[in-house]
């Protein structure tokens, strides 16, 4: 989400209900004066208050007035209104402000429920967790005197937070050691990188992943950029995949950088939201090195408006799929009691004019999310990049270059679902307690042992499916042992140096280079006109 913030004053249950009132209400009602809207909204009020009172004595358990206010009337209200208007309760509304702050406290790893039993994924690098010795594959059996036997990973995840400077000890189960390693650890603050992976492809070819948008993300892009020696770039493939948004201001950061000064980056102008213009207030200083931007069909709002100014502007190649179209301003209100809501206030348009949001008014919630037509657009939304290239609004961004991942074979997705790259793993450092030396990697021999590894597990797969997946199977296996073996940025580099989409970014930089020229003279045309 590309989200603004707004202070709310803590407001009365009452008022609430009003508003949800008026919602419920507000379609039927055509009210011409302020006075009869008031008058709607007190009668919808009083409705409201029979119905509520005819649950209270009837239902057939005691009702949860909170409950059925915060959970049921007011989240159901907001989903009359668009897909991205929502309420958040108490535990919600803090990891809202987690996720913008790209901070917590805690431990630092991230833990899933595999098999019944809740295992690390992954110990982020420098934090208590990667310090202590924890692993990829680690089992844990216990958090302080508390069993982890029941619990789904979300429980066990709340039990290993805590505040900064608080003692935790986690018991884990490892293959290869009999009884459970029990650690001590101290809760620290936790940073999670938005920008977690910047480095060079190839001799000045640079690589940044921009995984969401929150309150960091313009300096660790910069700071991105000066540690792959921006001056002397050749080329620049900004990940976007999978980027689900974040904050404005943070996208806005990042175009600032990169086009010229006094560019438009986006704008956005809502019923009760006049129109806002951003522009580039520091320019790209004379900076002209290809970019490559690779999309998906889940790059979103944020990742949208960058995506989207970058193509306007003809400053970058956009490879991938049809980005999300989520191109609405959601506006945080804070509430009473700790909860909040966002609620859309306005659309966003990028510097052509074109609208970003995919249309949402004759399909359900559920096609809205997953659709199957990712390549819709309003034909009547058309627009011209600086260079006169048609683009169209209505349905996200289109990228100038298709890009479709290779699907998973049957035999990939039966390894993924029965987590037999991370269970092998944990059986190979079981055998290997002896650190790995930089530079390794998975030999044929080792793959041999993975194949039989596979049989005794009673595994089903033919010869011809291991021979044809070899290479996709090494790929995986590699990256999943690198994680217990150095680190999970290694692993994510070692998957993105050998990524498909990522080699086919870099083989496009000359057509990004020559749409960037092309523009320019035909610029330079016009103003000698």
């Amino acid at each position: 989400m590309a989200l603004k913030r707004r202070s709310f004053l803590p407001i009365p249950l009452l008022l609430l209900a009003c508003a949800l009132i008026g919602g419920i209400y507000g379609q039927k009602l055509q009210p011409a004066t302020a006075a009869s809207s008031d008058q709607a909204i007190e009668s919808g009020m009083k409705e409201f208050a029979k119905v509520y009172d005819t649950v209270d004595k009837n239902f057939a358990d005691k009702v949860n007035a909170d409950k059925a206010i915060f959970k049921g009337a007011i989240p159901g209200m907001l989903r009359t209104l668009d897909p991205h208007s929502n309420f958040f309760d108490p535990k919600d509304f803090e990891g809202l402000r987690e996720d913008q702050r790209g901070r917590y406290a805690g431990v630092g790893m991230s833990v899933v429920s595999q098999n019944g039993k809740t295992v690390v994924v992954v110990p982020f690098v420098g934090s208590p967790a990667y310090k202590a010795g924890l692993r990829p594959g680690d089992t844990i059996e216990m958090v302080n005197d508390k069993s982890t036997e029941g619990l789904d990973s979300t429980k066990v995840a709340e039990l290993l937070r805590g505040q900064k400077g608080t003692p935790v000890q986690i018991h884990v189960g490892r293959e290869g050691y009999e009884k459970p390693l029990v650690f001590n650890i101290v809760r620290d603050d936790i940073t999670r990188k938005s920008v977690p992976e910047i480095f060079t492809l190839k001799p000045n070819v640079g690589y940044i992943r921009v995984e969401q948008f929150n309150e960091t993300t313009g300096r660790e892009f910069e700071e991105g950029l000066k540690a792959l020696d921006e001056d002397n770039l050749k080329g620049l493939v900004l990940d976007l995949r999978s980027n689900p948004g974040g904050l404005l201001t943070e996208a806005v950061s990042i175009v600032d950088h990169l086009v010229p000064k006094g560019d438009v980056i986006v704008s956005h102008k809502g019923r009760n939201s006049p129109e806002r213009i951003y522009t580039a207030r520091t320019g790209n200083k004379g900076r002209t090195y290809p970019i490559v931007v690779i999309v998906n069909r889940n790059s979103a709002s944020a990742a949208e408006i960058v995506s989207g100014a970058l193509q306007d502007h003809d400053r970058a190649w956009v490879l991938g799929e049809n980005t999300f179209g989520k191109g609405l301003v959601q506006t945080v209100f804070p509430l009473a009691e700790n909860t909040g809501l966002t609620l859309t206030t306005a659309r966003y348009y990028t510097p052509s004019g074109r609208l970003i949001q995919r249309d949402y008014s004759s399909v359900s919630f559920f096609d809205y999310y997953y659709r199957k037509d990712t390549e819709s657009r309003n034909l009547d939304d058309v627009k011209m990049t600086d260079g006169g290239r048609t683009v169209y609004g209505g349905g996200g961004i289109s990228p100038d270059e298709k890009f479709t991942a290779e699907k998973l074979t049957p035999f990939e997705i039966q390894l993924l679902t029965k987590f037999a790259f991370s269970e092998y793993t944990k059986h190979f450092f079981a055998l290997h307690k002896e650190k790995l030396p930089q530079g390794w990697s998975v030999s044929n021999t080792e793959m041999d042992a993975f194949h039989n590894w596979l049989l005794e597990k009673k595994i089903e797969f033919t010869e011809a499916d291991y021979t044809k997946d070899f290479t996709k199977v090494k790929r995986r296996l590699q990256s999943e042992i690198y994680k217990t073996g150095f680190s999970v940025d290694e692993a994510s580099k070692y998957e993105k140096q050998t990524d498909p989409e990522v080699e086919a970014a870099v083989n496009a930089l000359p057509k990004a280079q020559s749409l960037l020229a092309n523009t320019r003279k035909i610029q330079a045309d016009r103003r000698a006109k």
